[in-house]
């Protein structure tokens, strides 16, 4: 080992460092953890979403190594027309999240017909009309609009920066982290007990 470059002794310690952090030791037994289930052939946990070698071009996720979803969706759909956001097709990291949660492709990122897909509560397929909305933009013209234009119905305010994605765009991840990082039941960023997490971005 002391012949080993200095180069290689560090990263192989950074490796070390990221298998014991705690964000490894929050998804192992969380709803992401895979490692026991049959068709993960590995029997790993990271390996169903990332590759150390050869990845995709996605630039969203570290590594990534699942198929992008390429499903017609039907979006987010209201009859109080509280969206005054311009709704359109998931995008960013969403749509890695529906890479597993639409449904049309295997956990084991497999083609094949008999290949284990989701299935469950779990399972929010193509069909998003009873799902919170995503993809939009929230801006203050957005908290705006909902204000004129709706009679604040939405009671939207200004979020936190930190629950937006770089464009400003309400995603899956705005609400659950698909880490566990904060180990709090359906993967939540933050507890919503007394609706807090929902809160952060509604004022009712």
């Amino acid at each position: 080992m002391k012949y080993l470059n200095p180069l290689i002794k560090l990263l192989l310690a950074g490796v070390v460092f990221i298998m014991s952090s705690p964000a490894m030791a929050a998804i192992s037994s969380s709803a992401h953890d895979f490692s026991t289930q049959g068709w993960n052939t590995k029997g790993e946990i990271c390996s169903v979403c990332h590759t150390p070698h050869n990845a995709g071009t996605s630039v969203l996720a570290p590594m990534w190594d699942r198929t992008t979803s390429t499903a017609a969706f039907t979006l987010y759909l209201s009859s109080s027309s509280t969206a005054q956001a311009t709704l359109r097709a998931p995008t960013g990291l969403s749509l890695l999240c529906l890479s597993c949660h639409d449904g049309t492709i295997a956990l084991d990122n497999s083609s094949a017909g008999n290949a284990t897909k989701m299935t469950g509560t779990k399972l929010l397929g193509t069909d998003l009309r009873n799902d919170h909305p995503i993809s939009f933009t929230y801006d203050a013209a957005l908290v705006t609009a909902d204000t004129a234009g709706s009679g604040g119905i939405a009671g939207l305010k200004t979020p936190p920066a930190a629950y937006l994605d770089s464009n400003e765009q309400v995603q899956c991840a705005s609400c659950h982290d698909v880490h566990n990082s904060a180990t709090i039941a359906y993967l939540l960023r933050e507890t919503n007990a007394a609706s807090a997490l929902c809160l952060k971005c509604h004022d009712k």
